[in-house]
């Protein structure tokens, strides 16, 4: 028992890849009915989804307007498709290349759950539940492994904080290309998150040049991604004009109230909620506060562009879900560990 509670510094690389594999297969089994079982192109609430496949089968889509920039996980999509097409039997070969996508970046964002929470946290134990309370969570299912690029999102987005916080500050201008060329609103969001994250803790110590310096490098990435992309595609590549040209709401406080009680927003956050907030304080500021600024933008966001029911649900989280998922997590396994350690009555 003594072993199975030990708390560890750090996950190792033989540990990590059997991790993301076991990870990998989780979500492969819980996106399988996408395969043969629905058609996620012809759900409501998913009509993305057959914009991301016309781009993985590398077919024009007149109608895709600026989702046709969302082009990475499509990206990694492709190969899977053409190794499928004309040897998956039942499976459509399009949706089989989106699920291997899907499920690789979500597997991704589970190991980054484990050893930011085994580095930072409650210690291995509980970052391995927190990661299955991500995967097991409605959003992932539903929607990450359902052919759209919300896991990719997602995962670039965690990487942000993970960079940050080990202090891996080499990796934060591929992170922010990657993700600029995943889905346009992680521009904003990287921004808001890294000059947040500055305020509180960049520039606090003698290298806070350099952390200044890599963060507005990542800006600059991120936007420079932004920019080559829908030059490439035939779009506009100024972001301020392409920003004009999504905004698609005037009735901002109803939007927001209706974000707000819309189902899929509450079949996210209905227990991640109550169980994630009581254990948020023993988490550093330096996490806290990036994410909440993140998250209030996304809010801003949504109501500027007037997303369908179910958009905001979405990106909060992508920004906030690891981090409830990690306190969730520590107090489901402070109860279970004290249980433990309690001595039982003769």
């Amino acid at each position: 028992m003594q072993t199975i509670l030990k708390r560890e510094a750090k996950v190792t690389a033989a540990r990590m890849v059997g991790l993301f594999w076991l990870f990998f297969l989780i979500s492969w089994g819980l996106g399988y009915p996408i395969l043969n079982r629905y058609d996620p192109r012809q759900t409501p609430g998913l009509t993305d989804v057959r914009m991301y496949a016309t781009l993985t089968a590398g077919i024009d889509a007149d109608d895709a307007g600026h989702v046709r920039f969302r082009v990475l996980v499509p990206l990694v999509a492709r190969p899977f498709y053409l190794v499928a097409k004309g040897r998956s039997g039942s499976w459509d070969p399009v949706m089989f290349g989106l699920l291997v996508s899907d499920s690789l970046f979500v597997a991704g964002t589970a190991l980054l759950i484990v050893v930011l929470g085994t580095c930072d946290v409650d210690g291995y134990l509980a970052s391995l539940v927190a990661a299955l309370l991500y995967l097991v969570n409605f959003a992932v299912p539903n929607l990450r492994l359902a052919g759209l690029v919300d896991a990719g999102e997602g995962f670039f987005l965690l990487a942000l904080l993970w960079s940050l916080s080990e202090q891996q500050f080499w990796a934060l201008p591929l992170i922010s290309a990657l993700g600029a060329l995943t889905k346009e609103s992680f521009v904003p969001f990287s921004i808001v998150f890294t000059a947040a994250w500055w305020i509180v803790a960049g520039n606090k110590s003698n290298s806070a040049v350099r952390k200044t310096r890599w963060i507005m490098v990542s800006w600059v990435a991120s936007i420079a991604a932004f920019s080559w992309l829908h030059w490439h595609a035939g779009g506009p590549t100024n972001p301020i004009k392409f920003a004009l040209s999504l905004h698609g709401n005037h009735e901002y406080l109803h939007h927001f109230g209706s974000s707000l009680w819309d189902r899929n927003f509450w079949y996210i956050f209905l227990w991640l909620l109550p169980l994630g907030i009581p254990r948020l304080p023993r988490f550093p500021k330096s996490w806290l506060i990036p994410i909440a600024m993140t998250s209030t933008t996304a809010f801003i966001l949504d109501g500027y562009y007037g997303g369908a029911p179910g958009t905001v649900g979405r990106a909060l989280f992508s920004i906030v879900g690891p981090l409830l998922a990690l306190s969730s997590a520590s107090l489901i396994c402070s109860g279970v560990l004290q249980s433990w350690s309690t001595p039982s009555r003769p």
